[in-house]
């Protein structure tokens, strides 16, 4: 469950570099994203915190914003950096947000130690709810 190297993986240097980036002057919880589209591009997002705490933004869901403004929809992994041991999984809000986009996500979770934890969106978020289960008239 370790990469010796955190920058061997293309897509766990980028979460890495994103976590270099972040603006978390309150909680101190940095944390880095990187999301990998289905045909190849990556997007990288940190989580970028205000002094009207509720407002933040965390890395996951910049990340999917910078690929949506690109025109992505369809995504297959994601890498998530932080600094905790094991590496932290991404929060409830994040989750749903990956899950708007599919179920089949990967997750790669890595900290700047080498530490690497992979899963599914479908682990972490079971008996999820997407956009399949909205209808509309």
């Amino acid at each position: 469950m370790s990469d010796p190297v955190p920058g061997s993986d293309p897509l766990a240097a980028a979460a890495l570099a994103a976590r270099a980036q972040a603006y978390a002057p309150y909680s101190r919880f940095l944390v880095g994203a990187a999301i990998e589209a289905s045909d190849g591009r990556v997007f990288a997002g940190c989580n970028v915190e205000y002094a009207s705490y509720p407002l933040s933004v965390c890395a996951e869901r910049n990340a999917i914003a910078a690929a949506v403004v690109a025109g992505v929809r369809s995504f297959r992994v994601i890498a998530i950096a932080t600094d905790t041991s094991p590496p932290s999984p991404p929060c409830g809000a994040c989750r749903q947000a990956l899950r708007e986009f599919g179920r089949d996500l990967r997750i790669v979770l890595v900290n700047p130690r080498g530490e690497r934890v992979e899963t599914t969106l479908a682990a972490v978020l079971p008996h999820s709810f997407g956009p399949e289960h909205l209808t509309t008239t």
